[in-house]
C-alpha cells in the first residue's frame, strides 16, 4: 500500500479546493434552471393537450423510481394523477437561495383514495454545523378516505409525531428510545411491523431526513466561508491557519442516527430521482410507454396471425389428406 509522499500541501487546502468546485456546481445548477425555466413552461402546455401524459411517465419511471411504487400506487398514478412538476423555489422570482431545494407538485383528479387534489412537497438543501450537506423535509398530511390510506397510518402517526415535537420543540433524536412519548414508541413499533420492502410511494411524504434548521445551515455556510478566507489569506501571507479543536470536533461530529423514526429512509434518494431524471427526462418515459404500447399491440396482433395461419394450415391439411380405399 503506498504511503503518502511529504508534501506541504493540507488537508484544509484540499478540501477549500473542493467546496470551490461546488460552489462552482451550484451555480451551473442555478443557471440551468433559468435557462430552462421557458422549455419547462412551454412543455407543459404541450403535454396538458396530451391524455394520460404524466400517468404514463410514472409508468416508465426509472427502477431507481419505479422500485418504491407499490400495485395500488401505480393504480391509482394511473387513474389520478394530473399533473406534475418540480420547481427550485429558493430561486424563484429572483431568489438567491440554494437551487437544489425543490418543491414537487402533484395534482390529482377525484378519486376513491384521498380527498385533495393536490399535494405539495418540500426539500431544503441544507448544510449541518458538522459538515453534513443533503436534502431535509417535513411530513406532509394527506386526507385518506375511510379504509383508503395505503400507508396503513404510518403517514397519519409520522405527522403526529411531528406536531407533538414542535408543540415541545424537542426533536425525537435528542430523546433515548425509552424515553418516547406514547406516539413515538407507536410509530416505532408499526415502523417495524410494516417493513420498508412493501411501504406505498406515498409514505414519501412522510419523510423528514436530518434534523438541520434553516439558522443552522445558514450559520455553517457563514463559518465555512469565514475558514476558507481566513486560511486563503494566511495563504497569502505566506503563513499556516491552524484549525481550533472545536472546528475539529465539529468536522468529525458522528452522524446522528436519524432513522429510527423515519417511515421513508431513502426519501432524499427518491426526491433527487424525481427531480434530475423523471422531471427532465418526461419526454423521454411517455415517448417509451407509447413504444412499448404500439409493441405490445403489434405482438397481440402477430398471435393473431399466428392463430389464424395454423388454423389455415390444418384446413390445408384435411383436404390434402389421401383418403383410404374401401376394401372390396
Amino acid at each position: 500500500m503506498a504511503s503518502p509522499a511529504e508534501t506541504s500541501v493540507t488537508y484544509e487546502e484540499l478540501r477549500d479546493l473542493e467546496n470551490e468546485f461546488e460552489d462552482v456546481e451550484t451555480e451551473i445548477i442555478r443557471q440551468q434552471v433559468q435557462l430552462s425555466r421557458p422549455l419547462y413552461e412551454k412543455r407543459e402546455k404541450v403535454v396538458a393537450q396530451i391524455p394520460n401524459f404524466w400517468p404514463l411517465v410514472f409508468e416508465q419511471a426509472p427502477q431507481d423510481i419505479d422500485e418504491y411504487i407499490q400495485p395500488q400506487d401505480s393504480a391509482l398514478l394511473l387513474s389520478s394523477l394530473s399533473s406534475f412538476s418540480v420547481s427550485h423555489f429558493e430561486i424563484e422570482s429572483g431568489g438567491s437561495g440554494d437551487p437544489r431545494s425543490v418543491l414537487f407538485r402533484f395534482e390529482f383528479a377525484e378519486n376513491e383514495y384521498f380527498e385533495d387534489k393536490v399535494l405539495e412537497k418540500k426539500f431544503w438543501s441544507r448544510r449541518s454545523k458538522g459538515g453534513w450537506t443533503g436534502l431535509v423535509s417535513e411530513p406532509v398530511n394527506i386526507k385518506w378516505k375511510k379504509g383508503k390510506d395505503l400507508t396503513s397510518g404510518l403517514l397519519g402517526l409520522v405527522n403526529a409525531v411531528w406536531e407533538e415535537e414542535k408543540a415541545a420543540g424537542k426533536h425525537w433524536s435528542t430523546v433515548k428510545s425509552e424515553n418516547f412519548t406514547d406516539k413515538q414508541k407507536e410509530l416505532k413499533d408499526q415502523i417495524e411491523k410494516i417493513g420498508l420492502g412493501g411501504l406505498s410511494f406515498f409514505a414519501w411524504f412522510g419523510y423528514r431526513g436530518r434534523r438541520v434548521s434553516a439558522e443552522e445551515n445558514k450559520a455553517a455556510i457563514e463559518k465555512l466561508q469565514e475558514k476558507r478566507q481566513a486560511r486563503k489569506a494566511a495563504a497569502e501571507a505566506g503563513e499556516s491557519k491552524k484549525e481550533d479543536d472545536e472546528e475539529d470536533v465539529e468536522e468529525e461530529e458522528e452522524e446522528e442516527d436519524e432513522i429510527e423514526l423515519e417511515i421513508f429512509p431513502d426519501g432524499d434518494s427518491l426526491a433527487l430521482a424525481l427531480s434530475d431524471d423523471l422531471w427532465p427526462g418526461a419526454i423521454k418515459y411517455f415517448t417509451q410507454a407509447q413504444e412499448q404500447e404500439l409493441a405490445s399491440d403489434d405482438d397481440f396482433e402477430d398471435d393473431d396471425d399466428v392463430d389464424d395461419a395454423e388454423e389455415d394450415d390444418e384446413e390445408d391439411d384435411a383436404d390434402a389428406r389421401p383418403t383410404k380405399k374401401r376394401k372390396a
